[in-house]
């Protein structure tokens, strides 16, 4: 993908904004590539697995980060990992660990409360803009589902996304994904857990 914002002007709808009371995209987790590789979490670079940690210390919050996407020269497992995940406190790895679902504090536009909405990690500030062919919005998200597709508002996303893929960009001939063995229930049996060549 090019570095260019010129593509949102050509949609004439609505300016992007949270839809009322909404935390969906802090809350829920899918399963991806597949249900095998078990729910995904918040991606996070590795220049951004310290901070969370951090955060999370300062906030008295536990988080489980598990790597998300490796590289390696041969076909053992990855040398250097390009991007981790941090994974949703509930059993079924959904709900962020900083989001403030206990507390009587709403953002803005009603929903909870991010207790890191500053310091969010680079994945959080690219919603809804995601990697996709060709490049679009989260299907699942709220607005877009009951608004349409916003016309602007969503530069900064889309830089964001852009670095994203800028810092995941690698020659190396192997590619790993990391199954994290998390999920519903029900699919327990289903799911892996470790590194996979894909």
């Amino acid at each position: 993908m090019k570095g260019d914002l010129s593509f949102f002007s050509i949609w004439k709808i609505l300016d992007f904004s949270c839809v009322e009371e909404c935390s969906q995209c802090c809350i829920e987790r899918e399963y991806y590539p597949t249900i095998q590789f078990g729910k995904i979490g918040v991606l996070v670079m590795p220049e951004e697995k310290e901070k969370m940690v951090s955060l999370a210390e300062k906030n008295d919050i536990e988080v489980t980060i598990l790597p998300r996407i490796g590289v390696s020269e041969t076909k053992s497992e990855p040398k250097t990992i390009l991007a981790y995940q941090m994974m949703g406190k509930d059993m079924d790895g959904n709900t962020c660990p900083f989001l403030d679902t206990k507390s009587s504090k709403r953002s803005p536009h009603g929903g909870y409360v991010c207790k890191i909405y500053e310091n969010r990690p680079l994945a959080c500030r690219a919603y809804p803009v995601i990697q996709s062919l060709p490049l679009g919005l989260d299907p699942k998200c709220k607005f877009c589902q009951s608004c349409g597709t916003p016309s602007g508002n969503v530069n900064s996303e889309l830089e964001s996304l852009i670095l994203i893929q800028k810092k995941m960009d690698t020659k190396a001939p192997y590619i790993w994904r990391y199954a994290t063995g998390t999920g519903e229930s029900q699919d327990k049996d289903l799911i892996k857990t470790g590194w996979f060549l894909i």
